[in-house]
């Protein structure tokens, strides 16, 4: 089960992204920009946290209003403070957290949202709006899966068209709760030994994956009812990808051994 749900500030499907949000109960956090998301659509994230350069005017301005309601003081410019506020669509009210971070950090807005769910002990995060026009700040998101992974914590990249996580040793894939047509593995922080896919249309057996030559696994395809991943050592990135955007029916299950209970 997804437990938390991060909107951060990049391109995002409204209507995929409002279906999957009223199918999850999960803690929602908006990281930065991801905040436009929520007030554009009248709904109540549980944080809000960023530094707010990337902010609208609306944005801005509907933060410093919050901040005038409640702090007696003002907050200091570039400092780290948390505040409560309060506000209210409807007849709905919501207490949402407000974390304000230094512009000038070594984490971007989208990690420290991940780390703050992490300190409040979430286990299974999933990132909306990580991917976009900047191929920078995806990759700088990649890298999150790799920090969350180190936590224990997993932690998966999704927008219309892909579903991105990294892939354990003996993981099973179901063909009936696939995100897409097509399957893509990519190692990250190095190689990957020892590769085997099994029920896939291109299958492998042993393979060393390097960098130079990771064209060889893009875009296969589930032939079984299951497929498995297995590998000696190595960090994979899988990449479920498909070419027309859908509702975020994301029926994704993937097991370490084990397909008894679905992704999400």
């Amino acid at each position: 089960m997804i437990d938390t749900i991060i909107v951060s500030g990049g391109n995002i499907h409204s209507d995929f992204a409002l279906d999957f949000l009223k199918k999850n109960e999960a803690c929602l956090i908006a990281a930065d920009k991801g905040l436009e998301f929520f007030l554009e659509h009248q709904l109540l994230p549980d944080a809000v946290i960023g530094d707010f350069d990337s902010l609208s005017e609306d944005g801005k301005k509907f933060l410093e209003i919050q901040e005038e309601k409640n702090m007696d003081s003002e907050i200091p410019y570039g400092g780290m403070t948390e505040w409560k506020l309060q506000k209210g669509f409807g007849n709905e009210k919501k207490e949402i957290k407000v974390i304000r971070l230094r512009p000038e950090k070594d984490d971007s807005d989208t990690q420290s949202a991940m780390n703050y769910a992490i300190r409040n002990g979430a286990k299974r995060i999933i990132i909306l709006g990580a991917t976009g026009n900047r191929v920078d700040h995806l990759m700088a998101n990649f890298g999150l899966l790799v920090l969350a992974k180190n936590q224990e914590v997993e932690v998966i990249l999704a927008d219309q068209y892909n579903y991105m996580k990294l892939v354990s040793d003996g993981e099973i894939i179901k063909k009936s709760e696939q995100f897409g047509k097509y399957i893509s593995f990519f190692p990250l922080e190095g190689d990957v030994t020892g590769l085997t896919l099994e029920g896939f249309k291109y299958s492998l057996d042993h393979y060393h994956l390097t960098t130079a030559d990771s064209g060889l696994t893009v875009s296969n395809e589930i032939v079984s009812d299951k497929a498995k991943v297995t590998y000696r050592s190595g960090t994979l990135l899988m990449i479920m990808s498909r070419d027309y955007a859908i509702l975020a029916d994301l029926g994704v299950s993937s097991h370490h051994f084990d397909d008894s209970e679905r992704g999400f």
